[in-house]
């Protein structure tokens, strides 16, 4: 799936503008004490955005969790020899699917689902699992991105943590689970798994663009 474009309004910075890409508008802030920039998603909102007062859409006026010019430059840029995974469920539980991408391209290197009665947890779990396995395969140095926290601390401890209770309608999910547990019980892998920063990076490349 093609990354969705995105407009940097940079009112104060370097070179005050609007930018079609982070590394664009990061140079224009790295370093500015005061620096005011935001994301847009179309174009005619960025322009609206940049010829009006910054108030409006940051300072007092940003959201919540956002970050500031130190911060993103503290956090730096995404490492591009990567894949990214990630789960997409339509409902709690509901149908869930998972897959893994190359994080520069967006090309997809697998893809599973969707099965009933899963939550996104789940498929967050298998996903990078299955982003192990692939890579250990592949005997690939890359490293794994994932957004979920709760899925990365259920990897290391080689469990999956779910409350959701195991129906004949959701049968082959578990028998996947049961899959991935046994994996990582009797295998060593050298893949760093890396939490995707969100709030500097925007969604992570493998997302499901149903939010």
């Amino acid at each position: 799936m093609a990354k969705k474009q995105k407009y940097y309004v940079v009112w104060q910075g370097k070179r005050p503008g609007i930018y079609t890409s982070w590394d664009e508008c990061n140079a224009q802030i790295k370093g500015v004490k005061d620096a005011r920039y935001k994301a847009f998603t179309s174009r005619d909102e960025a322009e609206e955005a940049f010829n009006s007062n910054y108030k409006a859409y940051v300072g007092k006026g940003q959201k919540k969790g956002s970050l500031t010019a130190e911060e993103l430059s503290r956090i730096g840029n995404p490492n591009y020899h990567s894949i990214s995974v990630d789960a997409a469920s339509s409902g709690n539980p509901g149908k869930m699917e998972y897959r893994g991408v190359d994080t520069k391209t967006g090309k997809q290197f697998f893809k599973q689902g969707p099965f009933p009665e899963g939550t996104n947890n789940i498929g967050e779990f298998l996903a990078i699992v299955h982003g192990l396995a692939f890579l250990k395969k592949k005997k690939s140095d890359r490293i794994l991105y994932s957004d979920s926290r709760t899925a990365i601390s259920w990897v290391r401890r080689k469990k999956c943590n779910t409350k959701l209770e195991e129906r004949p309608e959701n049968k082959e999910l578990f028998e996947l689970i049961r899959r991935a547990v046994n994996w990582l019980q009797k295998n060593d892998y050298d893949t760093p798994i890396v939490k995707w920063e969100t709030k500097a990076w925007g969604e992570i490349p493998a997302d499901f663009g149903r939010k």
